[in-house]
């Protein structure tokens, strides 16, 4: 009964996702939104281990190229200002420091929004000749960005604790490009491992970022239906070595500029694996981020409820989980015993709010028969299993239960794309409905005309033309009539976006 009552007072995920999302985010322990500032959020501990967890993966595979650096917060004004289209993107977000003590500055000093105005006149200094480059860095920060617009936990903020930006440095253009694809598969690589699905885009030109030649972005589909970005490439080209005099001596002497790439990932991607496999329940984490992989529970009488019990019988169910804890653990196997006093449905509520992938439940019977019982999770599925068994079972359940997760994440996803032809135009007003749900793929001209009529006529926003997706999109047309004005067109996507 206590379990019950406690479930009730969590909207569904499918009635009001806001709500549920805030809720999560505090029973679950993951952030705690009463810090007295506007977008700025506390991590509890458990929140900040699936953080790490998280960059953990990111980190293993930037480093497989990249190497992390960390660079100043404050950037001087007059850095901030010499990339002017740049700066364009982000002058009404800035927060500035104008004041050491009760001094004023004689140049104002930003809080990053972003770092290529801070990196780049040390990359002037850093690069010389052709046997500098390739250059590739990146770092872990936080940045700041005064947003004016409605803030939401780990998806708007105005202090974004978890900025991974990587910045590279290249002798070609080719090069460049080729360190874009590069980005793009490890992206895939690490949403994949995630279990978070996404479409890629090249956005349109009026909506790519400022300073860069073009941006490609991932974007994932949250249960409101609004599209997420998760992820975004850019390729600068020469754009910032021209403005910060970025040159390197080439094989015959001559002095190049240098071409390059950045790419960022917030902790959004935390939001993402919250938001997209979670249930009416609490968190559903992926075996690779959560913190607790299994959960181990004895099943004996409560002390607390004034129970006699079995003294001998609980003595032996308690060896026998802390015997299981210690193969799991020997195994590499993030695992817990949760010997406390509370009752079993407590202790079941707790963990699955938490979003332990695996709970292992060991009572009297079960020694009886040196057999355990697993709990999974996901779909709540209990199996019995030999305690001689427990360790490759429970890696096989475990690697079962990240990839059933990733793929109904992805075939969500995926009913949520909607598709038209050329030849048969959706009306706006089906267009809108459909895009109150999720995706919608469409035709659409370059224009940001064309663009901008259709993003007011149905509230959405073009994130652009596919880069990378299902196998079965790529079979689709990719040309057709503008929605608009039926000049030729590419395929695009269409969604309401945060």
């Amino acid at each position: 009964m206590q379990r019950k009552a406690e479930t009730q007072t969590i909207v569904r995920k499918k009635d009001n996702f806001s709500e549920w999302y805030s809720e999560i985010l505090k029973r679950a322990k993951i952030l705690d939104i009463r810090y007295p500032v506007k977008g700025v959020y506390v991590w509890y501990p458990y929140g900040y281990k699936v953080r790490n967890l998280v960059y953990g993966i990111l980190r293993s595979l930037m480093d497989k190229e990249h190497e992390e650096v960390l660079f100043p917060l404050l950037i001087p004004k007059d850095e901030l200002m010499k990339e002017k289209e740049h700066i364009k993107g982000f002058e009404d977000e800035v927060f500035w420091v104008t004041k050491g003590g009760s001094t004023e500055l004689d140049i104002p000093l930003a809080l990053r929004p972003t770092s290529e105005t801070a990196i780049y006149p040390v990359f002037k200094v850093w690069i010389r000749s052709h046997r500098d480059l390739p250059l590739r860095i990146y770092q872990i920060v936080n940045t700041f960005r005064y947003e004016t617009r409605h803030t939401r936990p780990l998806i708007r903020l105005r202090e974004i604790t978890s900025f991974k930006e990587a910045h590279t440095a290249h002798a070609t253009r080719a090069d460049a490009e080729e360190q874009v694809k590069k980005a793009v598969a490890l992206y895939k690589s690490f949403f994949d491992q995630l279990a978070v699905p996404y479409v890629i885009t090249r956005r349109p030109e009026w909506d790519k970022f400022p300073g860069a030649e073009y941006s490609i972005a991932f974007d994932t589909l949250m249960p409101d239906g609004r599209t997420m970005q998760i992820g975004t490439i850019h390729l600068l080209g020469e754009s910032f070595a021209r403005t910060f005099d970025i040159k390197y001596e080439d094989e015959n002497g001559s002095l190049q500029f240098v071409n390059q790439t950045c790419y960022g990932i917030s902790e959004r991607c935390v939001a993402s694996v919250i938001a997209i496999h979670g249930d009416d329940h609490g968190l559903v984490l992926p075996p690779t981020v959560a913190p607790i992989q299994v959960v181990i529970v004895p099943i004996v009488f409560s002390r607390k409820a004034g129970i006699s019990n079995n003294g001998v019988e609980s003595v032996s169910v308690e060896k026998a989980c802390v015997a299981v804890y210690d193969e799991l653990n020997e195994a590499g196997i993030r695992a817990f015993v949760d010997n406390s006093e509370d009752r079993p449905g407590a202790k079941y509520y707790r963990w699955e709010m938490k979003g332990v992938p695996l709970r292992i439940e060991i009572g009297p019977r079960d020694l009886k028969s040196n057999n355990c019982e697993f709990v999974r999770r996901d779909n709540t599925k209990r199996t019995h299993v030999p305690l001689s068994d427990v360790v490759p079972e429970v890696k096989r359940t475990l690697e079962g239960i990240q990839g059933d997760i990733h793929e109904a994440a992805k075939e969500t996803l995926h009913a949520n794309i909607y598709k038209n032809k050329s030849e048969d135009k959706m009306e706006m007003e089906e267009l809108r409905r459909k895009a109150e749900h999720g995706i919608v793929s469409l035709f659409l001209c370059d224009r940001e005309r064309c663009g901008q009529e259709l993003e007011d006529q149905l509230g959405v926003s073009v994130l652009g033309k596919a880069v990378a997706v299902y196998e079965a999109e790529e079979k689709d047309k990719s040309e057709g009539e503008c929605m608009i004005c039926s000049r030729k067109a590419k395929r695009v996507y269409v969604a309401r976006a945060y």
